[in-house]
């Protein structure tokens, strides 16, 4: 049967293409404008509950259009303009889908992130990782940087342009309203999407982009494997790899990159790095930069003093968190793996002293520094990032470190040691506080910091030695020494987290001075930069370890012999031991009559116990306290084991 005896009419019948073998079985009630051309329609769709939907063009309009073979186009209300679309796609009652003019889909669009006045905008691009995002958003000082890597993006964007647009393989797209200048990546799933406008949705085979019912996005990237669901509302954001976005979320000129989670609440001006966790509907994160970070319900800062408008930014360094109701009056700067509680309007800068406890009382931050390095729950997160990883794509943009320990936040206990020595040099040992960046320290605090951070020392150079040392027979001293010597002189010095990336600033500096000089010319010529910093991490780190050890135990590199390697172990096992100890008896207090409160509803003491070891287990067998015990025996052996094998020496 002719394609004209079905209900079908073209403004030009000449201007339609067909494939070999094409049949019009399955074509009736559509329109053709424009050049179109069509695969052929054999196969059948499965739908949800047994459904079975043959491939096809039912009441649609197309003009400009490319359809791939054995798709299923149906119930299209306006039209679909301007688009190849890939073969078994399934795009049925839609409103609009359509390509107007000249579209770079998203790419160059620019997000106001951190200052929502402007100044450190940062144009969004396919292949944009947490680490160019840092560059581009913080190093503003170095304006010939910013330009050509602006010019770089530039130049991306216009290469990916087009005025047509592509909808790739296996793609499905349904129950949607107006969809415009959308590039749509292969598998990716469109269900009662309300407005998608001017972006990129970056899905392959591997890792399927689902976008649900009444998300609104205007100016956006979306990347391979994220879900943005549930009348989630982006206006000029990009979303990286594995982003989960649900329940109403908002946000406005934002970044999310790998792994973020964020539902119910609100965001505004943030740089969201890798695993940057909120699902709390009071909660607003505005003008900040966090990564590994998990917001409390009600947690929020201000970056507007009603003077010059909302110019104020902040940072939570890697781990930092907040608990409910918590508040921040930007500027501030809070440490790496501190936790944050109470109302802080003092601008505190603590990045010098990780791991610590900002407490409010009466208006006042007290500072708790190094006693989240004894907390459970920072072990337990370090240990579940790894696992909670969900990107499936081989080609990952983020290059993400999860170690707790590292060059940098060592480096800054070095510096946090010395400086609660100094305060307490300076005001006196027996000062009952100590003030520092517009926050008290009890003379406790003080004292036990040093301890905390003395031990993370010791644990860390003593974890880099025995590596360095492993699965090696050694005869005499000279033999360990020669072992010592780094591989590269590469990891001296100041060390970064470049949101997620921990590298050696030298290396930064380098990347930075070839994309000024022109050396690095392109976005994939970055990206491949950052990846063999994050590949070559252990080497680099084991440069500035060794560097540090031979300066923290007062050692001469052409003097160690095994007795010192042996001191270093010794001190390790120790500093390891007692960090466990310190953290199972904060793991013990969860299982403290206590914290039975509520258990055994309606009866005896007895019976609180027991429904609360039906419920939560018995200490001794939770896997968390098994594993702590597991790992005390195992870092004692392996110390044990490095202690007798050079001990002949």
């Amino acid at each position: 049967m002719c394609i004209r005896d079905r209900s079908c009419t073209a403004v030009d019948w000449a201007e339609i293409e067909v494939v070999e073998n094409f049949k019009t079985d399955y074509i009736c009630h559509t329109r053709f404008s424009g050049r179109v051309r069509l695969g052929v329609f054999e196969d059948e769709f499965m739908l949800a509950g047994g459904m079975r939907k043959h491939s096809g063009l039912y009441h649609a309009t197309l003009h400009n259009v490319t359809v791939g073979d054995n798709c299923c186009i149906e119930n299209i209300k306006n039209y679909i303009a301007n688009y190849i679309i890939g073969d078994y796609a399934f795009i049925e009652n839609v409103d609009i889908i359509l390509v107007d003019g000249w579209s770079k889909f998203g790419n160059g669009v620019e997000v106001a992130v951190l200052n929502e006045t402007g100044g450190r905008e940062v144009p969004i691009h396919d292949r944009l990782s947490a680490h160019q995002a840092y560059i581009l958003a913080l190093y503003r000082h170095r304006p010939e940087l910013i330009c050509r890597m602006k010019a770089i993006i530039d130049q991306y964007a216009e290469e990916n342009a087009s005025d047509t647009g592509t909808i790739g393989q296996h793609v499905t797209i349904v129950d949607a309203g107006y969809i415009k200048n959308v590039r749509i990546g292969d598998y990716c799933k469109i269900e009662g999407a309300g407005r998608l406008k001017n972006g990129s949705l970056n899905s392959n085979e591997q890792a399927p982009i689902h976008i649900g019912y009444g998300v609104v996005c205007d100016d956006f990237i979306i990347s391979s494997g994220s879900n943005v669901e549930d009348g989630t509302m982006l206006t000029r954001c990009f979303i990286s790899q594995a982003c989960h976005l649900g329940h109403n979320y908002s946000a406005s000129d934002s970044l999310f990159f790998s792994n973020c989670q964020e539902e119910n609440g609100e965001a505004c001006a943030i740089f969201a790095g890798p695993f940057t966790v909120t699902h709390h509907k009071s909660t607003l994160l505005i003008a900040g930069m966090f990564s590994f970070m998990n917001a409390g319900s009600g947690s929020n800062q201000s970056n507007h003093m009603y003077k010059l408008g909302p110019i104020h930014q902040g940072a939570m360094e890697r781990g930092a968190k907040t608990t409910s109701d918590s508040y921040i009056l930007w500027p501030a700067r809070v440490g790496a793996f501190s936790l944050v509680m109470g109302r802080h309007v003092n601008h505190a800068d603590t990045s010098n002293l990780p791991f610590s406890y900002l407490i409010e009382q009466q208006n006042t931050t007290y500072l708790v520094p190094g006693v989240n390095l004894r907390s459970v729950g920072t072990i337990r997160d370090a240990q579940k990032w790894p696992k909670r990883d969900k990107r499936k794509d081989p080609n990952r943009l983020d290059q993400i470190n999860y170690n707790l320990l590292s060059p940098y936040t060592i480096q800054k206990m070095m510096k946090g040691r010395s400086i609660l020595k100094e305060l307490r040099k300076v005001s006196g040992e027996t000062s009952e506080t100590y003030s520092y960046q517009s926050a008290k320290i009890k003379n406790s605090s003080l004292n036990n910091g040093i301890r905390f951070y003395e031990t993370a020392i010791h644990k860390f150079l003593g974890n880099s030695l025995i590596k360095r040392l492993e699965e090696v027979r050694f005869n005499s001293d000279e033999e360990i020494r020669a072992r010592l010597i780094p591989d590269t002189e590469i990891g001296t010095g100041e060390w970064v987290d470049i949101s997620g990336l921990i590298a050696p600033k030298s290396e930064i500096e380098k990347l930075m001075a070839d994309i000024e000089s022109g050396i690095l010319t392109n976005v994939d010529q970055i990206h491949d930069r950052f990846v063999e910093m994050h590949r070559n991490y252990y080497t680099y780190e084991w440069t500035w370890a060794y560097e540090k050890m031979l300066e923290f135990y007062n050692l001469r590199s052409d003097e160690i012999t095994a007795k010192d390697v042996i001191a270093i172990v010794k001190k390790w096992q120790e500093a390891v031991v007692g960090l466990d100890k310190m953290v199972y008896a904060d793991a013990k207090k969860e299982f403290s009559l206590s914290a039975m409160t509520g258990f055994g509803a309606d009866g005896s003491r007895e019976e609180m116990e027991q429904d609360f070891e039906q419920v939560r287990g018995v200490f001794e067998s939770n896997p968390f306290v098994t594993a702590v015990l597991q790992h005390i025996e195992a870092k004692t052996a392996l110390g044990n084991e490095l202690i007798e094998r050079i001990a002949s020496i």
